[in-house]
């Protein structure tokens, strides 16, 4: 598939390398000489550096032959400007990140197939966590039948130390199962022999009715979030605010920018504006961070998000969450009090990969702190792994498979688990076994 992205900023630059990785013919296009030089040196892929408004620009990138046009530049006109192009050009599909309301209207008119709104989709990603309890990740598949949940190992967890083949055997009734363990920014795909330690990232995989056992061997609370304290006054803070406040739930938000204040205070009559500094030991205390049952640090710095979620664990907040724009750093701020991590980034990477791989590949999630990928995929009718159980396949080890639906209902597997036809199969793989979980498919 040839596929050309305008736009090498965090979203685009992301999207390319993952896949030009995967092996689709990738061409970027970016304005800025110093992002284009950097984009060249680190994807594999060819990056040209132009207006990605311009047709002459997108002719050069071969825009005629493409399969798909990714408009995600920073610009929401040179967006638009890029589809409307692509629908001259008579590109088959058109993907644009458009954060502007009346924008969104002329866009869909082009013919777009998908209109991300990488703010928003983040900060839905955000409305779930706040009411999901001490969880770092709640994710759905098989139409809500399975759930993918991911928490941190506490210090005092009784089964630090021990293996997931020794956990097993003291578990009633095992409607759910560990996939992967990500340390120290390493993601690795769990298998009975797999020791848990300290501060791991752990996903699991269990029943939609199982996630209370789930919750309770990691001693954590499924209880919603009542009261937030969102940190910072950026778009994706005022749109996280309003979501919160329009689902009931108590929220203040703490800005230092007392013209932003004045703005959102009159946005949002639901939400309490403070103005002042939103990682101020002093002002957190004064606004009840230590009966906060989360606080999200949403500024449009990284350093400050870490700082104000520490800050506010430290003063007896519940569950911190910090928005990061380098999820670099993520893997090496993970385990150190944050429970919880949001990307926009990635939030809108996910709606746009799901809408690529499209067909027997139903989903895709990608991790802040793992280069791994949850897909579910569709077992086609001439699909290899048809009538093999689990155990037969013989997977790599960088690949499990966590979760199937069959027709109308979905289950936990177990190794003697047969692959039927038409099964969707819940998929946890690193990089280099993406092109195998995809054979399965047939």
């Amino acid at each position: 598939m040839k596929i050309v992205i305008v736009g090498a900023g965090a979203v685009g630059s992301f999207l390319a390398e993952k896949l030009s990785y995967e092996g689709q013919d990738v061409v970027v296009i970016e304005s800025d000489p110093v992002r284009a030089a950097v984009a060249q040196g680190e994807i594999d892929c060819l990056v040209i550096n132009g207006n990605g408004a311009s047709v002459e620009t997108l002719k050069q990138a071969g825009l005629k032959d493409a399969d798909l046009l990714i408009a995600v530049s920073s610009s929401d006109a040179v967006n638009v400007l890029a589809c409307a192009a692509g629908t001259k050009l008579n590109i088959p599909r058109k993907v644009a990140r458009v954060e502007d309301p009346q924008l969104k209207a002329e866009v869909e008119a082009l013919g777009v197939d998908l209109v991300i709104d990488p703010d928003e989709a983040a900060a839905r990603e955000l409305l779930q966590l706040a009411s999901s309890g001490d969880i770092a990740e709640i994710i759905e598949f098989a139409n809500g039948q399975l759930v993918l949940l991911g928490a941190f190992v506490d210090p005092g967890a009784s089964f630090v130390g021990r293996t997931l083949a020794d956990l097993k055997a003291t578990v009633v009734n095992w409607d759910w199962l560990v996939v992967a363990v990500i340390r120290h920014g390493e993601t690795i795909i769990a298998r009975g022999s797999t020791t848990l330690e300290v501060h791991d990232h752990v996903l699991m995989m269990a029943m939609k009715g199982s996630t209370e056992q789930a919750y309770s061997w990691l001693g954590l609370s499924s209880r919603p979030a009542e009261k937030v304290i969102v940190l910072g006054g950026t778009r994706l803070a005022k749109l996280t605010a309003r979501m919160l406040s329009n689902s009931g739930v108590s929220t203040t938000l703490i800005e230092s920018d007392m013209e932003r204040c004045r703005v959102i205070a009159t946005e949002l009559p639901g939400v309490v504006t403070v103005c002042g500094d939103p990682i101020d030991p002093k002002l957190l205390l004064a606004e009840g961070v230590a009966s906060a049952d989360t606080v999200m640090a949403l500024t449009g710095w990284d350093g400050e998000n870490v700082l104000g979620a520490l800050a506010a664990k430290s003063l007896g907040a519940g569950e911190v969450i910090a928005r990061f724009t380098n999820t670099d750093l993520v893997g090496l701020v993970y385990g150190v009090g944050l429970d919880a991590t949001v990307s926009s980034r990635l939030s809108a990477a996910n709606e746009i990969l799901r809408f690529v791989r499209r067909g027997v590949i139903h989903s895709v999630v990608t991790f802040t702190d793992s280069d791994a990928e949850a897909i579910e995929l569709e077992v086609g009718p001439n699909s290899p792994a048809i009538g093999k159980t689990l155990a037969d396949l013989k997977l790599p080890h960088s690949l499990i498979i966590g979760g199937v639906q069959r027709g109308d209902d979905a289950f936990v597997p177990r190794g003697n688990t047969k692959i039927e036809a038409g099964d969707h199969l819940i998929v946890i793989a690193l990089p280099e076994a993406i092109k195998t979980a995809e054979k399965l498919s047939g």
